[in-house]
Order: structure tokens, then sequence, then C-alpha cells
């Protein structure tokens, strides 16, 4: 049994509420914080039970902070754990934190699970979590629920939004000017998926290169394209290119590749 998940289950301090299946997915991603000078902000208050868990899991050296929009919170601060009052879904509060709070080693957001309040805190805070460092947002299985404003596919959810990552993290190899390498694209190393969970690591990221290492065991035998064959490859580009701008399937795609590397 994991640290945390121990800590769980023999808790007699503060309330706490959490999925089962959350406990490994920290001890994945925190681990590596254990013992550490980290700066750990948590969204979503609550009773103040998680704060001290993480207390307990990160070590006296770690800093707390939470983050609510209920007043009553403000009472729950203990020694290297604060509490700032204010709404995670406005952008002057987050910002007007950051300087107190500083860079940030992981970020928890159990907030209010809103798509919106979801977004603008990845939108405000992501860029201020430290170079290797992590950004978590639990009970995502809101974007399937319509009173958080959430459904299948549903434009304006906190999954639909952070599918729309998964293009920027590969923004290198787009061949469109719509996708184009960002801040995100520099920054983000990974996206994992879990059950309710989203967790993006970060990494300062270079652009890919790749190279051939070894020896060849075969030679490739040498055959011209024909005319009728070179015409043909590239009207196939072109009608994949037109299909492209409309999100339309690619076809004859094998063909092409057959004679993109006939020789």
């Amino acid at each position: 049994m994991n640290q945390l998940r121990n800590y769980f289950e023999n808790n007699d301090k503060r309330l706490i509420n959490k999925f089962n299946h959350y406990f490994d997915v920290y001890e994945r991603h925190f681990n590596k914080y254990k013992g550490k000078k980290a700066t750990i902000v948590e969204i979503g208050v609550f009773q103040g039970g998680s704060l001290q868990m993480w207390r307990d899991y990160f070590g006296s050296d770690a800093t707390i902070w939470g983050i609510d929009i209920d007043p009553a919170c403000k009472t729950l601060e203990e020694k290297d754990t604060h509490i700032l009052i204010g709404s995670q879904e406005d952008p002057t509060f987050l910002n007007s934190i950051l300087e107190k709070i500083g860079p940030i080693d992981i970020l928890i957001d159990d907030g209010g699970h809103t798509q919106n309040q979801q977004i603008v805190s990845f939108e405000e805070l992501f860029s201020h979590i430290k170079e290797d460092g992590v950004y978590l947002c639990e009970d995502v299985h809101t974007s399937y629920m319509n009173v958080y404003g959430g459904g299948h596919q549903r434009n304006g959810s906190y999954i639909e939004y952070t599918k729309n990552l998964i293009d920027k993290i590969n923004a290198h190899h787009s061949e469109e000017a719509s996708l184009k390498v960002d801040e995100f694209t520099r920054t983000a190393n990974s996206i994992h998926y879990y059950d309710s969970i989203v967790v993006i690591e970060k990494a300062k990221m270079v652009p890919p290169s790749s190279k051939m290492t070894g020896h060849r065991s075969f030679e490739y035998i040498a055959v011209k394209k024909t005319f009728f064959e070179k015409v043909q490859y590239h009207a196939l580009i072109r009608i994949n290119k037109l299909l492209r701008i409309f999100k339309l399937k690619a076809i004859f795609v094998n063909k092409m590749m057959e004679l993109n590397f006939k020789h």
C-alpha cells in the first residue's frame, strides 16, 4: 500500500474525499518531490484534510498553499501551510497571488470542477509551474456531466480543451499554419490521461531530431519512376492536401507511399 493511500485509509484528522484509484496516480507523478523543498498548490481546500495529507507525504521542507473561495477555509492554516481566498475562475485573483506563491512544483486542481474553472486555472497558472513541475487536474469526469457544463465531445469541456493540447505537444511535425509551435510545445513533456485525472508534466523541450545507426541489412534495388507515375504521385499529393483543408479522410495513401519510395 502506498504512503498516500495508507494515510487516507487510516485518516483520523480532517475530512478527505478521494476516489480510490487516485493514490496510484499521485504516487507515480509526485514521488520525486518527497522530502524536497517543494512548493505545492492545491485549488479546493474543502475541509482541509488533503492539505494535511500532502504535508505528511511531502514532508516538513515543503511549502503548501491552498486556494478556496470559502472564507471559512482560512481558519485551516497551519505551519508552512497557507490558504488564499478567491475564485479560481478569476484571472485577476490568480495573477495577484503568483508573486506571493512563487514558482510552483506541483499544482493540483481539485476546485469547483466546472469547465470554465478548470480551463481558466490552467491558462493562468500553467506557465508558472517550474520547468520540471507537474500540473494535475482531478475529477475531470465532470467533463461528461451536464450539471457541470460537460457532455460527451461537448464544446467547451475541459477534456475537449485538453485534447487540443495533444496537437500542441506534436506541433513540431505539423505542415499546416493552423498548428504552430508555441510555449506549451516548448515546455510540456507529456500528457497523461487517467479515469477522472489529467496530468501534464513539464520539461524544457527542444525540437525533435532523429538519426540512423548500425549497418544496412540489404541494398534497395533502384527502379526509376515512369513519367506517368510521377504525375500520378503529385496528383495524389494535391488531392490529399485539398482533402486536408476540409479535415476529410485521406485517400490513396498506400499508393502515394509506394510511389514515393520507389527508387
